[in-house]
């Protein structure tokens, strides 16, 4: 159980304790530092710790924000600081040193409120001073105070009565950026939904992964292929997509942030839109009509923005000197409100692709619902791919060394291509600025083409996969950089993806598409996962994780070498068999690693693509 030290002598009247009671703490009332020194070493290792003036005025949901955050080791507001277990020890250094250095010319035993300000505040700057970080969240309207006399306290104590923090919570449980359709039609009612769930005890992941059940069911409705299938596969789709925006809005609205659940919240909403795509094509096929191209088509092309959004961000996560024109000018559009609807819908985020997936899904086919889906994610791949290219040709910035290995991770490159690459890293050095980009293009080119010009069971797109090898170590022959080589990564999955849709759809024979459906979706989750691992610092997959599914190169070789040597039929079995393979292996680590006690927190405060 946590602990608070409640330091001071309590206020009559003040509703202090009973806050931090509600909150999960026990509350122990000491009147000095040196008593609040040993009551803190007496509280066990492994619980929470805060330190509170007696005299703080404020809400309830100040407490919680700055005392019960998980995902901060330390945290403070005014009148009051926390520490978890793992950072005990910077903030008993700092009590020690503010028990035994004179404060104003007093020792603090003598005067513990003395000039230098509450004991807590003194506390949390004497942390940061060390050189430890402490978070201090954003409060607006909600009230922090520590009054010295009673006509302030009575000013403060109107001031926590003028602001509803219930409905500052609320508001605040709503991501701060988020998309028209979410906006507007979703977060509206979804957030009482989330208050609904906390008042009776549901957890985030329990949520999240009702979220996924229903969107599941959705799935299997669209797979019967019937008409009042489809209408209920739409209706539930959105129902998933509520439960979906439910479940961050629950997590912020009560704190509940967990690693498990920031996996499972960043991986469920790829399986829900892509198990949606097999049910779609699923129940065209109980209608005669073959879509599953389109389906995975429309699986490739998303995970290729995705892949965009997150190079183009890691690359540009920490750079310096980053301006540009094109920049200012979209921080100018920003300020007038329209255009900021207007150009994040543009972009078909996921609220946006969902409703309209679930309406087209209604009323009219599968066959119809891919080609509206195909169009509008390539004209907004286009759009926000298009401002990137300028904005990173307009910024004068300098990667730093992080991104350049953020790039590298992202571009998955087996023990061929990674060889190779340092192999050639003396060629590398010489290649022109953007000589990474236009050799990874250039590769993947040559393998799609290939892949779909020729006959298949030719030996060209083995010709071809061995060029790519060649370009691909080429391209990753030197740091990541460049002004553009944040477009390597996108390159690479566009040829792996591409090539595996096209040898399938080339074998023209049943189960050739939905293995190779299964296959893409295997080696994505395999993508995504280094996504998210990079995001919570903690770098790629291990080596032989990588090494073990052989790369974006090692399997675009093997899928081509299996379509030449092989049968169409047995072409399928080989592509299933591949996904089978790839699937336990990143499942297995994937699993291991997000359990762990040392899985980093990713929490996305943003809707992406």
């Amino acid at each position: 159980m946590s602990t608070a030290i409640l330091i001071g002598q309590p206020v009559p009247g003040s509703p202090l304790e009973g806050d931090l009671r509600a909150l999960g703490f026990d509350v122990r009332t000491v009147s000095d530092a040196a008593q609040a020194e040993v009551e803190i070493a007496a509280v066990p290792a492994s619980a929470r710790v805060a330190v509170v003036d007696a005299r703080f005025v404020g809400h309830q949901h100040t407490l919680r924000l700055g005392l019960t955050d998980p995902r901060f080791p330390l945290a403070c507001v005014p009148g009051a600081v926390t520490a978890k277990p793992e950072a005990r020890h910077e903030l008993t250094q700092a009590l020690t040193s503010q028990t035994h250095a004179p404060v104003g010319g007093q020792s603090p035993l003598e005067r513990w409120d003395g000039t230098g300000g509450p004991l807590p505040d003194r506390l949390a700057d004497a942390v940061e001073s060390a050189g430890t970080a402490v978070h201090r969240p954003e409060l607006g309207t909600l009230v922090a105070a520590v009054p010295e006399d009673p006509q302030s306290r009575n000013e403060a104590r109107q001031r926590v009565a003028a602001v509803d923090d219930e409905a500052v919570r609320l508001r605040s449980a709503v991501k701060a950026r988020d998309g028209f359709f979410t906006t507007y039609c979703i977060s509206p009612y979804s957030r009482y939904i989330a208050r609904w769930c906390a008042r009776r005890g549901l957890t985030p992941n329990q949520v999240t992964t009702a979220s996924l059940l229903v969107a599941l069911i959705a799935a299997g409705c669209a797979a019967t292929g019937t008409r009042g299938g489809f209408v209920a596969a739409g209706v539930l789709l959105i129902a998933s997509f509520v439960l979906d925006c439910t479940d961050g809005q629950l997590a912020r609205y009560s704190l509940q942030y967990s690693t498990l659940g920031a996996w499972l919240d960043a991986t469920f909403d790829r399986a829900k839109e892509y198990a949606y795509y097999a049910g779609l094509a699923l129940g065209a096929a109980r209608g005669g009509d073959d879509v599953w191209a389109l389906a995975l088509g429309a699986m490739v092309l998303q995970a290729c923005r995705h892949i965009v959004d997150f190079s183009f961000n890691e690359a540009n996560h920490d750079a310096q000197a980053n301006t540009s024109p094109t920049a200012a000018l979209s921080d100018k559009l920003d300020s007038v409100g329209w255009t900021v609807w207007l150009r994040r819908m543009i972009v078909l985020p996921i609220g946006e692709r969902w409703a309209l997936i679930a309406v087209l899904t209604a009323v009219t086919t599968p066959r119809v619902t891919f080609y509206v889906l195909l169009i509008g994610c390539a004209l907004a791949a286009c759009y926000t791919t298009a401002g990137r290219v300028l904005r990173s040709l307009t910024r004068r910035a300098r990667r730093t060394d992080r991104a350049a290995r953020a790039l590298a991770d992202l571009a998955d490159s087996g023990p061929l291509a990674g060889g190779l690459g340092a192999a050639l890293r003396g060629v590398g050095r010489k290649l022109p600025g953007f000589g990474a980009p236009f050799l990874a293009l250039l590769g993947g080119a040559v393998v799609t083409a290939l892949a779909a010009f020729t006959d298949f069971g030719g030996v060209w797109p083995v010709v071809g996969a061995l060029v790519y090898t060649l370009t691909s170590a080429l391209a990753v022959a030197r740091p990541l950089k460049g002004p553009l080589d944040w477009l390597v990564p996108p390159f690479f999955r566009a040829a792996e993806y591409g090539t595996i849709l096209l040898l399938a759809a080339r074998a023209d024979v049943n189960g050739a598409l939905p293995a190779a459906f299964g296959l893409v979706s295997a080696v994505a989750y395999h993508h995504y996962d280094t996504v998210y691992r990079i995001r919570g610092g903690t770098g790629a997959p291990p080596n032989w994780l990588v090494r073990s599914v052989g790369g974006h190169d090692g399997r675009t070789l093997v899928v081509t070498i299996a379509a030449v040597a092989l049968s169409a039929s047995a072409f399928t079995v080989a592509l299933t068999v591949i996904a089978v393979l790839v699937a336990l292996l990143v499942l297995f680590e994937s699993i291991r690693f997000w359990v762990s006690s040392h899985a980093p927190a990713v929490h996305d405060e943003g809707e992406p693509a």
